[in-house]
């Protein structure tokens, strides 16, 4: 199986990169655009890209995208990991603007893909303090009221609310047989009266957010597709969200990878560059091989996709979010090793490949999580 891109998809990879290099190539830059890595998102940096049009790459031209598939946005998110530009919200962003774009009334839709195209970051709200893995177990309760919804509640580990225009809300709204009935997708300003965000500190920095409902009023109409259907909606947006997490870790591995190389071979000990020890050149072609199959999984997944727009698969985008994230912690792991301790130092870009890449296997549901459902798709 080879990746068979088209001109055109080959200048847009060489143009995202040229663009990351511009912007962010230097630790300096990075520096400057993230407060020293206190934040993985420079809102400036992101909306240069909104104005070339690359954030639209997926949305549909009615909304002024450009009309794009999985493998544009593959493409796009691997480019922009690898070259460190600081867009954090992108993945979330795009995420949540897939929810949108399948169940969204017109009014959501122009609102919230025209932001996109715009550069506006939005953020989608799932767990809670008992609703982890276990989402259906959630308890944040969105009420009927004269002319609305009363949303109360407690949600955790909401990416990027803190910077986002808009936050979609999976809350309850009933009660049925099964414990996943009775969940509804709400449309939530972010600035909406009544809701808290409150940051939680974590290895990456500014990241997550905890989030409070407190009589959070929402007009009627802030409901996204049908009421308490939310669960089956966010079924549909698997493929999307587990493709845009191994894309993003796809760039991520290489770029771990691509500084690793860089050290081993300017690094001298014992008279030689250290790459060239049998010990770290095993190494260096163990990750090359594990990156080639990750990258040729993603965008086969892609096509898929792209090809079967309506179908779920579930197997193949969670063995895509498993495998890339795996990788990818484990490149920047050996990484680290293979750098000593300069891999370590804050000096060097590695230390933040691995904060990066370890809470990669937790979000977007966690790995165990992925190899039950892949499991599950064989019988077992």
């Amino acid at each position: 199986m080879s990746i068979d891109f088209t001109q055109e998809q080959r200048s847009f990879a060489e143009a995202v990169a040229a663009f990351c290099k511009r912007e962010a190539g230097t630790r300096e830059q990075r520096d400057a655009l993230t407060e020293h890595g206190t934040h993985t998102h420079n809102q400036a940096l992101y909306e240069k890209m909104a104005e070339l049009g690359w954030l639209g790459s997926t949305i549909a031209e009615e909304f002024g995208g450009a009309d794009g598939g999985a493998v544009d946005m593959c493409i796009l998110l691997e480019e922009a990991a690898k070259g460190m530009a600081p867009i954090g919200g992108i993945g979330p962003t795009l995420i949540t603007g897939a929810a949108y774009a399948k169940f969204g009334t017109q009014a959501q839709k122009e609102s919230v893909l025209g932001g996109i195209v715009e550069g506006k970051s939005y953020s989608i709200s799932m767990s809670e303090p008992e609703a982890g893995s276990d989402v259906g177990n959630l308890s944040c309760r969105a009420e009927k009221t004269a002319g609305g919804w009363s949303i109360n509640g407690q949600k955790t580990w909401c990416s990027n609310a803190h910077f986002a225009d808009r936050i979609l809300l999976v809350a309850r709204t009933g009660r049925g047989e099964g414990k996943h009935e009775g969940l509804t997708m709400f449309d939530v300003p972010a600035d909406a009266p009544g809701l808290s965000i409150v940051g939680i500190d974590t290895m990456g920095g500014k990241e997550v957010n905890d989030l409070y409902f407190t009589d959070c009023l929402l007009p009627e109409d802030a409901v996204i597709g049908v009421e308490g259907q939310g669960w089956g909606q966010l079924m549909t947006g698997l493929n999307i969200e587990r493709l845009i997490l191994a894309a993003m870790m796809l760039g991520t591995a290489q770029r771990a990878f691509e500084d690793t190389l860089q050290f081993i071979t300017q690094r001298k000990q014992f008279g030689r560059p250290v790459g060239t020890f049998q010990a770290l050149r095993h190494r260096v072609a163990d990750l090359a091989t594990e990156i080639e199959c990750g990258r040729l999984l993603v965008y086969h997944v892609a096509r898929l996709v792209d090809e079967n727009p309506a179908k779920l698969f579930p197997r193949e985008a969670s063995m895509a979010k498993l495998k890339l994230t795996e990788t990818a912690k484990k490149v920047a792991l050996e990484g680290m090793q293979m750098m000593g301790g300069y891999g370590y130092a804050t000096e060097f870009d590695m230390e933040k490949h691995v904060r990066t890449t370890l809470v990669s296997s937790i979000y977007g549901g966690t790995n165990e999580i992925q190899r039950d459902i892949i499991g599950k798709t064989y019988g077992l």
